[in-house]
């Protein structure tokens, strides 16, 4: 009955000649397409019942099981390929089982991923679950849990027309996936970044993390098989975003939608230029944002702010309110090169920040895409693999964000080039993707029916990302053949970790340390301006102590002190040893912090102990504060008065001034060419700290006197305010 099944589905492949998802796994397969070179053919029989590897678990048997009829591949002749062709080191007794596994695994998704609608089946959310638990116990030797190898149900087998996709009634080896069972983070990093739309090496843990929030970081079958569902979801909307139907946006070829806002009446988008807001909707390309105004039930013509050229652009979050008071934390804000006025975009919400923090981060990712790629001067192929990592990494950010209601926090963002830019060493992330996307070629995407890229090792790495979104129907290269049939080669390779993995575990091992001292950081943050100035005075306390040493020597008050201080200073200036001060005081710290280290190890670190002003009121802080900025005014104010004199005095404008000065200069030029500069330091040393000695305080006074009556004199060059002239007109 089952044979018959089989010829029928065959007869109705063989007669549309469609290459449907569901025929991908049921019709036979030309003999040298499945043997290769060799020329070597497997029997059905051979494929609908395949025969148990003894190194493997239950589990992996039934997963390989599945492979083999994916890729029409005898069980037999996988293992045999994963003998010959394989390198020694991922063949150790150790991990064949699970190297063994992500081969077959690794070719049987390259060959699925090669279809647009695989997201949306049932059967290849088992699969990569299945997947998922047999890559934990993969060996006979792993540790067994109860009920693993329980074969699935009649009424599994019968759904969809009594046809499974990855499950064959002719066969015992099916494993029916547990709810039960769960999936840890490894296990998913080496198996979900084979699907290019499922997770990305860069963001995989962060994706993990995401959708395990709730669940002891172990991942459930019904989270999973949400968040594949709502993928899909999100990439059809994109692709339905593509119909002319998109009203007043002129899209340049390549260039996709990836989200509108604005579009719901309770949920506006607002658009501030100046004192001006004016509600609209805003959409995100890969190149550009567009802001369409809404007029009289309709929408204006759309505002283009380019993303994708350098004209400086700066995005970074803002804070509006009513009539441009800054209160709520709500906004985007987006400047350029070609505007005048910064634009804010505000997302209104009763609680939270979310939206704009979400519309940030997608614009931020794209803004960022864009300057790697200038930055790194990509070709074609690879600005569109560049853009397009871009573009699937907001998706799954959407997915999971409509989903689980996720928002991504600095380090566990879930996207890569936001990530990059955040992590310590993010620099060396995106070096390693930039020497990865040098060796993108799109004719080094290998047609073999087996989808394997070892069997001969490829120089070149294929546009996984460009070509999945070519297989969604979303195109950002126009010299790509639609109807060519490309096999989607991942670049993940059989026990082996991908450089760009490597990058990224050697910077997150860097962000625990970060996230803790910014936690200690944000432990010793205060309120208050007396608090502060408080908390910063006894910081600076031995600083401050020893300028208050310095300045009792330099009055005077103690004679003698006073007298000794100079004459060892003197002397340590003819002598040249002034230069051996600052090492010394550096040296001097260091054994300071040695001497610490060594012998309050492991003893905490004792609070700083800060006896704060009495407490304020509000109105007496916003005195203190109105007092504070007026004494920072003034400081500005004299500031701009003596570089304005100086100018004065530049352009001559009191002559017996200027020509005191022009001698007062020449006779320091020649100070300072014919007298040794050590003598010179000893000069000014002596005068300025003699000053205040009472032989020389009189005439000390007098001369500063002097000179500050000089200085009232001259007059300040003069300053003219020109009022800009505003554009209030509305910029269609």
């Amino acid at each position: 009955m089952e044979n018959v099944k089989v010829g029928m589905l065959e007869g109705l492949v063989i007669r549309s000649q469609n290459l449907s998802f569901k025929s991908l796994f049921n019709r036979k397969i030309n003999a040298n397409a499945i043997a290769g070179e060799k020329g070597e053919s497997s029997s059905p029989s051979s494929l609908n019942s395949p025969r148990p590897i003894p190194q493997l678990s239950p589990l992996a048997n039934s997963v390989v099981s599945r492979c083999s009829r994916i890729l029409q591949i005898p069980t037999e002749e996988l293992q045999h390929r994963f003998d010959t062709e394989l390198p020694e080191s991922v063949k150790e007794l150790l991990t064949y089982a699970r190297n063994f596994l992500e081969f077959c695994s690794y070719q049987a998704l390259n060959i699925v991923s090669g279809h647009a609608d695989y997201l949306s089946d049932k059967e290849f959310q088992r699969l990569t679950f299945d997947m998922m638990l047999a890559w934990e116990a993969p060996s006979v030797e792993s540790e067994q849990v109860d009920k693993e190898t329980a074969t699935c149900s009649n009424e599994e087998v019968e759904e969809d027309d009594g046809w499974s996709l990855f499950y064959s009634s002719s066969t015992n080896m099916a494993v029916q996936v547990d709810e039960k069972k769960t999936v840890g983070r490894e296990a998913f990093a080496r198996i979900a970044p084979v699907c290019a739309p499922v997770a990305d090496i860069i963001t995989v843990h962060n994706l993990f993390d995401a959708l395990t929030s709730s669940s002891c970081h172990r991942l459930h079958f019904i989270v999973y098989e949400k968040y594949i569902k709502s993928l899909d979801k999100v990439v059809k909307a994109a692709k339905n975003a593509l119909a002319p139907s998109i009203g007043n946006l002129e899209l340049a070829e390549g260039e996709i939608i990836l989200d509108v806002d604005g579009t719901i009446p309770t949920q506006p988008v607002l658009q501030h230029i100046g004192i001006t807001a004016w509600p609209g909707r805003l959409t995100l390309t890969n190149y550009a944002l567009y802001f369409e105004s809404l007029g009289v039930g309709l929408y204006d013509k759309a505002v283009r702010y380019d993303l994708a050229t350098d004209m400086k652009q700066i995005i970074k979050p803002e804070l509006t309110g009513p009539l441009g008071a800054r209160i709520f934390d709500k906004v985007v804000m987006y400047k350029s090169t070609t505007i005048t006025d910064p634009v804010y975009f505000e997302f209104p919400e009763f609680k939270g920040n979310s939206r704009r923090d979400y519309w940030l981060d997608i614009c931020l990712e794209i803004l960022r895409a864009h300057k790697f790629i200038r930055k790194n001067n990509h070709r074609e192929n690879q600005r569109s693999e560049v853009l397009a990592r871009a573009i699937l990494g907001i998706f799954r950010y959407r997915a999971v964000r409509e989903a689980f209601h996720f928002f991504s926090s600095h380090y566990k963002t879930l996207l890569s080039f936001n990530l990059a830019e955040s992590l310590p060493r993010g620099d060396l992330i995106l070096e390693t993707l930039s020497n990865r996307l040098f060796l993108l070629n799109v004719a080094a995407v290998q047609h073999d029916v087996s989808g394997s890229p070892y069997a001969k090792p490829l120089q070149k790495l294929s546009p996984v990302s460009l070509q999945t979104l070519r297989l969604f129907g979303l195109i950002l290269q126009k010299d790509i053949n639609p109807d060519e049939e490309v096999i989607i080669a991942a670049d993940v390779c059989v026990g082996e970790t991908n450089p760009l993995e490597i990058a990224v575990k050697k910077s997150v091992s860097d962000v625990g340390k970060a996230e803790a001292a910014q936690a200690t950081v944000d432990q010793v943050k205060v309120e208050g301006i007396d608090t502060n100035l408080a908390v910063m005075k006894e910081l600076m306390f031995p600083f401050l102590e020893a300028s208050r040493r310095l300045q009792l020597l330099a009055s005077w008050k103690d004679p003698y002190k006073s007298t000794v201080f100079l004459m060892l200073a003197c002397y340590s200036i003819l002598r040249g040893w002034i230069r051996y001060m600052f090492p010394s005081i550096f040296v001097f710290v260091a054994l300071l912090m040695l001497w610490r280290r060594h012998f309050n190890k492991g003893k905490p670190l004792e609070p700083f102990r800060i006896t704060p002003p009495a407490t304020r009121n509000p109105v007496e802080q916003l005195l203190t504060l109105q007092e504070a900025i007026s004494h920072v005014e003034a400081l500005i104010q004299a500031g701009n008065i003596i570089l304005l004199k100086i100018r004065a005095l530049l352009f001559a404008v009191l002559p017996q001034a200027t020509d005191r000065i022009v001698i007062l200069l020449v006779a320091m030029a020649a100070v300072f060419a014919f007298v040794p500069p050590t003598y010179i330091f000893l000069l000014v040393f002596a005068e300025a700290f003699t000053r205040e000695m009472p032989y020389r305080k009189e005439t000390s006074d007098r001369w500063a006197r002097r000179v500050r009556e000089w200085w009232i004199r001259i007059p300040a060059a003069p300053v003219q305010l020109i009022k800009p002239v505003e554009d209030k007109k509305k910029k269609s």
